[in-house]
């Protein structure tokens, strides 16, 4: 989604490269806003009673994080009870470090990378929602080259994956589609596609709502698969929490995701004011075009953000269903974990419970 990339070992080494730490890292201050408006969801706390939160975004302030703009700017997050709202500017290497070292409150992240924390170090961590209902990992080719529709087009191609992460993440879709690595030719690449571009690899991995449009933008005609409809449907920008949290604040949460709620319905219905936030205010250094910005805003917002899921049951939701299948996609990438260990949907349900004029 972001105009260009950085190296960088996690989430988007799992998520694209944007993904979860780094000390000395900028926090913005989001209180501010406009005056609180009409029409809030019921049950909504005094204003400021419920005190500050911090939000570990994955990447850099761009059109990824539009729903948390809009609660910022509208003052959802202030009429929800909170103080203030810092929005901590990524990438960094791990958001769920810093979510144990309680120096975040909220880190968005993914499922492997929250897995790999709770299995192999024992990290007290919850996932209480989901803004994207699908990861945008896939393999990126072009119409006018050798096009990669299904995976079993795979086979016989020189395909780009970027070192670390992500060559985990392939190797698990290769295994849940039963593709033997040995029939493919896998190459090391950094996260510029020119590679692909270029005619130097086949098939370039690829988030679907960034390279894809940087391609069509040099006049090329891109082709993706999608590892969501291809054996791994993982979840993606995950709210991630320490189960203190969830025992001692929360009120504090279950009022971030109310405001949370509100602003990403504020960006799938409007896109174009959703770009215009991250371009002009709060990704204004990152010189970000806004015709891109909003192209790709409603494409996140139709492949990843709204799914029938979510129609039917409100943003953010992880169905029992869509749990199982996360968990059975960890288990090809290596990680072995139960629903119950990995998410807590409770807060979210008694949210929607309690304001179900938040579903529409």
């Amino acid at each position: 989604m972001q105009l260009s990339r950085m190296p960088h070992p996690s989430r988007r080494d799992f998520l694209r490269i944007g993904g979860l730490g780094a000390v000395g890292l900028a926090a913005v201050a989001c209180g501010g806003g406009s005056p609180a408006p009409a029409g809030a969801p019921s049950g909504s706390a005094a204003a400021g009673s419920l005190g500050e939160l911090s939000v570990q975004l994955s990447w850099i302030k761009n059109i990824e994080f539009a729903g948390e703009y809009f609660a910022d700017s509208k003052g959802y997050y202030k009429e929800a009870g909170l103080s203030a709202v810092d929005l901590v500017s990524g990438p960094v290497a791990s958001a769920e470090a810093l979510v144990v070292a309680k120096n975040i409150t909220v880190g968005l992240s993914a499922p492997d990378a929250t897995a790999r924390f709770i299995v192999e170090q024992g990290a007290p961590l919850k996932t209480i929602g989901a803004t994207f209902q699908k990861n945008p990992f896939c393999i990126l080719s072009l119409a006018d080259g050798k096009p990669i529709r299904t995976p079993a087009d795979l086979a016989g191609k020189t395909i780009g994956i970027q070192a670390g992460t992500n060559q985990s993440i392939f190797a698990g879709m290769l295994k849940a589609n039963g593709i033997d690595p040995a029939t493919i030719n896998q190459v090391v690449v950094q996260y510029d596609p020119a590679p692909l571009t270029e005619k130097k690899v086949d098939g370039f991995m690829a988030y679907l709502t960034n390279e894809p449009f940087l391609v069509k933008a040099k006049g090329f005609t891109p082709v993706t698969m999608s590892f969501a409809d291809n054996g791994l449907p993982f979840v993606s920008e995950t709210f991630v929490v320490l189960q203190e949290t969830i025992d001692t604040k929360r009120d504090q949460l279950k009022a971030f995701l109310k405001a949370e709620i509100r602003g990403w319905t504020d960006a799938v219905k409007d896109p174009a004011a959703g770009a215009k936030l991250a371009v002009e205010t709060y990704g204004k250094d990152q010189n970000l075009d806004l015709a891109g910005q909003t192209e790709q805003l409603k494409a996140q917002n139709e492949l990843l953000v709204v799914s029938p899921d979510t129609k039917a049951n409100g943003l953010f939701t992880i169905t029992p269903e869509l749990q199982d299948k996360v968990v059975t996609a960890l288990k090809n990438v290596g990680i072995t974990i139960t629903k119950d260990e990995l998410f807590d949907l409770s807060l979210l349900s008694e949210v929607y419970a309690e304001n179900p004029g938040l579903k529409a």
